[in-house]
C-alpha cells in the first residue's frame, strides 16, 4: 500500500550506487557517505545498496543552491 504522494513499490525504479554516482557526478564513496548518514534513503540487497531514483532527484532538488544576482 502506498502512502499519499508515494508510488507503489512495483513502480519504483531503484539505482545502484554506481548509477547514483553517475547521475550526481560524484564518487561512489560520496554516495555511500550520503546513504550511511541518512541523507539519501536506500535499501540493502545482500551486500549492496539500492537507492530509489526519486530520492536522488529529491535530494538534488533540496540541495540546489541558487545564485543571487546583484
Amino acid at each position: 500500500m502506498a502512502v499519499a504522494g508515494e508510488r507503489p513499490l512495483n513502480e519504483v525504479q531503484f539505482l545502484t550506487v554506481a548509477e547514483v554516482a553517475s547521475v550526481m557526478r560524484v564518487s561512489k564513496m560520496t554516495v555511500y557517505r550520503l546513504v550511511h548518514s541518512g541523507h539519501l534513503p536506500a535499501i540493502r540487497v545482500g551486500r549492496s545498496f539500492r537507492v530509489p531514483e526519486q530520492a536522488v532527484h529529491e535530494y538534488l532538488r533540496e540541495s540546489y543552491v541558487g545564485v543571487d544576482t546583484v
